[in-house]
């Protein structure tokens, strides 16, 4: 999503990663996907990988990807591991439990993206109780924020569908505007795995509830 968004020519190639090739084990020994090697530069570290594109890839050049609004950089940052949590519960009777704290984040994420970021206040009256209606979490535009957020939920929307019966609450508006703004752009839809990739990959993840 960076490369494409930053606007840089790349070629993707697909590997299986239980049998590895020669020159990607090479690239970097026992370690699996996602990982960096630039020159002398090697990083598995996704957030550090990030950074140095956002970096090296700068403007005036490349388009700037960073967030206006700090805020936006933390916003559903926790997520992914109440969804990791729900789907590795093995005690039914815990499942409720699990699921309140995904739902309990999924709203502090919601609240977030409907709530009107400063540049948006100002163009309402101090009467006005406005909603947002900006597409993604900084803005009109793709982040690196939305970059590392919207994977995460695309994965939460099919695999506990899938495996737990949990959907998006339909009240959830900021959550399904922001994804559906998202499912619009190429950018997004091209560089996630199909649904039943995504829950095959998930498969020996989620634990089976007794």
């Amino acid at each position: 999503m960076i490369l494409w968004l930053k606007g840089v020519l790349f070629n993707v190639t697909t590997v299986d990663l239980k049998r590895k090739p020669v020159d990607l084990q090479n690239l970097a020994p026992s370690t699996n996907p996602p990982f960096m090697t630039f020159l002398t530069v090697r990083s598995t570290d996704v957030n550090k990988i990030e950074e140095f594109l956002e970096e090296k890839l700068a403007p005036a050049r490349y388009p700037k990807l960073g967030t206006q609004h700090p805020e936006s950089n933390s916003a559903g940052n926790d997520v992914f591991a109440k969804f990791s949590a729900l789907i590795k519960n093995t005690k039914k009777d815990a499942n409720k439990i699990y699921e309140r704290n995904l739902l309990k984040a999924l709203k502090k994420l919601d609240s977030y993206l409907s709530s009107p970021l400063p540049d948006e206040i100002d163009a309402y009256s101090s009467e006005e109780a406005a909603i947002s209606g900006r597409k993604f979490l900084d803005g009109d535009e793709l982040t690196l924020a939305d970059c590392n957020l919207l994977p995460k939920l695309h994965v939460i929307k099919i695999v506990a569908k899938r495996y737990r019966d949990f959907e998006f609450p339909s009240e959830m508006t900021g959550i399904w505007r922001y994804l559906n703004n998202a499912y619009a752009r190429d950018e997004f839809t091209n560089t996630y795995l199909a649904d039943q990739q995504t829950e095959h990959a998930y498969s020996d993840v989620t634990k089976r509830m007794k």
